[in-house]
């Protein structure tokens, strides 16, 4: 006896002992989880924050140094090619320190200056080439006015030299030129690609580079000589490129809500956070196998049966009822008559009719008939479907039929004494 004892007591104490040392290895592994998901929040918070408070990046777009397709690149080599020098200058503050008499100035549409400081600038250029166009810089230089049209193709058309030997371009934004604006590369409406304004002393152009100077674009057509007639006309050429950084915008920031909220109520939300993380830690459930546990009592089949027939008296729901009894008649009856659980009610009504020898649709409405509607034909219907069975029964095992007189039915499917 004691050693059948100890020989089933030893896988019990083999399996304490595994248990015992994956405790600890499970419980690292839920460390080890629970500081990766720690790590990846605060990873995508670092990050979400990096790109909420980064400034847009700008200044690509006709940059002399872009190598992109939206840069300007090629066309500044071109032009040093050509024996110009092209000086890049990311500042507004220095623009006015590199001009000179033979210096034309090059530059992108200046969205992040104000309208002083470019008019400061521009001044001591003899010659300007605006690169980009917008409503205020038109406004900005009395120059004229955007227009809807635009040709397939356009040629110079105008009294400036340097445009003569250009060829045709295909422009991307036209200008109605103001009065005493000269107007190039002109459509049928008589709106210009190209407008020089100005005076003698001070000549200022403007053409859409976003679509002629780029390096995606300057290729095409006859846009590189247009570049060239441009900004080639001096041996030097200064290009400012403006970019959110070098902006004198300056303006009072609404009060944000973390400047309206008290200096506690941060350190006050890190702890509640700290300590719900701390509390589902301590009391959240551990996931694991699942484990049977027997209930406390046994539930009787009975119980349920009466408990739905309570529910369904109190209803007063005597289809619902009917339903529920005729169903169950139908699966007894399929397996006392060997039809298979998925017989339907007539068919059972069929069989049931061959095996009692009458004709064939008497038990169609007993077994698949309408519901009753009140409680009396409810239970005439349970009292019929009640010795229907007990007469499948009888003419199945006529050896175990009772002695005593029992009922038949009749070939109207009603109850009859034998």
């Amino acid at each position: 006896m004691t050693l059948v004892a100890d020989a089933a007591a030893a896988p019990g104490a083999d399996e304490a002992a595994s248990t015992a040392a994956a405790r600890p290895r499970g419980r690292w592994r839920r460390l080890v989880g629970w500081l990766v998901v720690v790590l990846m929040l605060i990873g995508g918070t670092a990050i979400a924050a990096r790109l909420v408070t980064a400034p847009p990046a700008v200044g690509a777009a006709l940059d002399p140094e872009g190598p992109g397709d939206t840069g300007a690149r090629a066309l500044a080599e071109i032009l040093r090619q050509q024996g110009a020098e092209v000086t890049v200058v990311r500042s507004h503050a220095d623009v006015s320190a590199e001009l000179d008499d033979g210096t034309t100035l090059a530059m992108a549409d200046p969205v992040y200056l104000t309208d002083e400081a470019v008019q400061e600038m521009v001044a001591d250029a003899p010659r300007t080439v605006l690169l980009s166009s917008s409503a205020r810089t038109l406004r900005l230089f009395d120059l004229g006015d955007s227009a809807p049209d635009r040709p397939d193709r356009a040629s110079a058309d105008c009294d400036e030299p340097e445009f003569a030997r250009v060829g045709t371009i295909v422009p991307g934004r036209m200008f109605a030129p103001a009065e005493g604006v000269d107007g190039c590369f002109t459509g049928q409406d008589g709106s210009a690609a190209v407008l020089v304004g100005g005076s003698e002393s001070q000549r200022i152009s403007l053409a859409d580079g976003s679509v002629l100077f780029t390096n995606g674009h300057l290729a095409e057509n006859g846009n590189a000589a247009l570049g060239l007639a441009l900004l080639g006309q001096t041996g030097r050429v200064v290009w400012y490129v403006p970019s959110f950084g070098d902006s004198d915008i300056s303006g009072e920031a609404p009060d944000t809500l973390g400047a309206r909220t008290p200096g506690w109520v941060t350190p006050a939300i890190l702890t509640l956070l700290l300590a719900g993380l701390a509390a589902a830690l301590w009391r959240g459930r551990r996931f694991g196998p699942l484990v049977a546990e027997t209930l406390p009592v046994t539930v009787r089949a009975s119980e349920t049966m009466h408990g739905r027939a309570r529910l369904t008296a109190k209803a007063a729901d005597a289809p619902h009822a009917a339903a529920a009894i005729r169903e169950g008649t139908v699966r007894r009856l399929a397996q006392r008559l060997a039809l298979g659980d998925r017989v339907a009610a007539h068919e059972v009504a069929d069989a049931a009719s061959d095996r009692l020898r009458i004709p064939r649709g008497t038990l169609q409405d007993l077994l698949a008939g309408d519901p009753p509607s009140d409680d009396q034909q409810l239970v005439e219907m349970a009292r019929r479907l009640a010795e229907l069975e007990d007469a499948v029964d009888a003419a199945l095992h006529p050896d175990l039929a009772p002695r005593t007189p029992t009922t038949d039915l009749d070939p109207e499917g009603h109850p009859r004494d034998r």
